[in-house]
């Protein structure tokens, strides 16, 4: 036992100790949560966007379809659902590449390059998320905001939104999880985030125990963090509605 403690701990030494191979793994997390933080962002204000303009396209598709407003509307709700129909269908690995390789210019950064991807990426399922919130808020939210005078842009920011944000909420922060983990694969276009931060140090030392082992704890401890406090809001939440 005591030799393969020390067998460990001559692992530890050489994949972390040695040349400060840990600050991979500082530098890389530090990349990682940049770009989780900045792609969250950018998908829900695009995934906000898009819910609102097929809430409204659906609500009004029953109405007359005269006027340039439901021709502009009808427009803008078909490239909302081919917008979702791309980015849901196809891979984010590949997504990816295409943005490095294709449309970005080469001057582009590497960090910039993920958070547009992943926001793009991630605004397609917040789209999805955030319209089944809107949709689950009783119609007459809807029609007490304009008896009160409020306009359509009104009544949906500041009380049709509010309740759709409550609702989806847990689904958000799955969401934001599930691209805490996607940014794992940004080391395909050569960005040192948290993954391949832990690979760099395998392919010096020629270990790959510890520093894919210690990536892993560092995703899961940071994921049970976001778990629980969901637990903390979920639990507000109920308060409030109790009350």
């Amino acid at each position: 036992m005591s030799d393969w403690f020390a067998d460990i701990h001559a692992k530890f030494v050489l994949d972390f100790i040695e040349g400060q191979r840990w600050m991979y793994i500082v530098d890389g997390l530090k990349i990682t949560i940049l770009v989780t933080l900045s792609a969250l962002v950018l998908g829900l204000i695009l995934g906000a966007l898009v819910a609102v303009i097929r809430t409204t396209h659906d609500q009004l598709r029953d109405e007359s379809k005269r006027g340039l407003k439901h021709i502009l509307l009808n427009g803008a709700d078909t490239l909302c659902r081919l917008y979702l129909t791309v980015i849901r269908g196809t891979p984010t690995l590949v997504q990816l590449l295409l943005m490095f390789f294709v449309f970005m210019p080469p001057s582009a950064s590497k960090v910039s390059v993920a958070i547009l991807t992943f926001g793009i990426n991630s605004g397609a399922y917040v789209a999805e998320i955030f319209r089944a919130g809107i949709m689950a808020v009783d119609g007459g939210q809807m029609e007490a905001g304009r008896s009160l005078g409020l306009g359509y842009v009104d009544t949906m920011v500041e009380i049709i939104m509010p309740q759709a944000i409550k609702n989806c909420l847990p689904a958000l922060v799955n969401e934001m999880i599930t691209l805490f983990k996607e940014t794992s694969i940004c080391g395909y276009i050569g960005l040192n985030e948290l993954t391949r931060g832990g690979d760099i140090i395998r392919g010096v030392t020629f270990d790959a125990l510890l520093p894919l082992l210690v990536v892993a704890l560092i995703y899961l401890a940071l994921v049970m963090v976001l778990t629980w406090f969901m637990g903390i809001v979920e639990r507000r939440l109920r308060e409030s509605d109790i009350r």
